[in-house]
């Protein structure tokens, strides 16, 4: 983490507020560079003058909104044909499931793309599935401007008035990305088992019809 703190700092002082931009566009390819750390971090770098709390916003959610169509654009070049093929192979899931899904966000699409900005994890995967169901570019561009400029402002303006403390910002946002992290996994569990379920539901009911049937 010191390595990639250090890093930021030297990018941010040779380039100014557009190498905390650069880094921001390159978190939602690679999760390692976390923004929880950017945006506090720009934040500092505009108390100490390097640069205006409004340079630092601006040029983070341009990041974001780059990086965002950089993965929308992963997600439509997958498509949905891809998907569904790659659903049919995957244990445990049914292309059923995939066109729930698709369903569900075609219904809550713009919502899901607007608040997920605000979500760790979530924040970046979020543009794979707009770009699968090729959700408009421009309402795609517009949801994910006002999500991370909100998310971007909270965490700038809170690193530009820590100063030199910036990191809480970063430890207190590491526990919320836990939490989303364990309700996620949990999720998933719960998933899994009903699936099973299900599953040994179906084949037993089906054994149970073909031994009717031979009587």
């Amino acid at each position: 983490m010191n390595q990639i703190v250090d890093w930021l700092v030297g990018l941010m002082d040779t380039i100014g507020p557009m190498g905390a931009g650069l880094a921001v566009a390159l978190e939602n390819l690679f999760p390692p560079i976390p923004s929880e750390a950017i945006l506090p971090l720009a934040g500092f770098a505009a108390a100490r003058g390097s640069f205006s709390v409004l340079e630092a916003i601006v040029w983070t959610t341009a990041g974001s909104v780059v990086g965002a169509y950089l993965l929308y654009a992963v997600g439509a070049a997958v498509g949905r044909d891809r998907m569904r093929w790659l659903a049919a192979k995957l244990p445990l899931v049914d292309v059923a499931d995939l066109d729930k899904t698709e369903a569900w966000f075609h219904r809550h699409g713009p919502k899901a793309v607007f608040f997920g900005r605000m979500i760790p994890i979530f924040r970046s995967l979020i543009s794979i599935p707009a770009g699968i169901t090729r959700m408009p570019p421009v309402l795609f561009g517009l949801l994910t401007l006002a999500g991370s400029a909100i998310w971007n402002s909270v965490f700038v303006i809170a690193g530009y008035y820590l100063g030199a403390n910036w990191a809480v910002v970063e430890q207190y946002a590491s526990i919320f990305q836990k939490i989303v992290i364990v309700l996620v996994a949990a999720a998933v569990v719960i998933w899994v088992v009903r699936r099973i379920r299900a599953r040994h539901g179906h084949r037993a009911a089906t054994e149970a019809q073909a031994r009717d049937q031979e009587f």
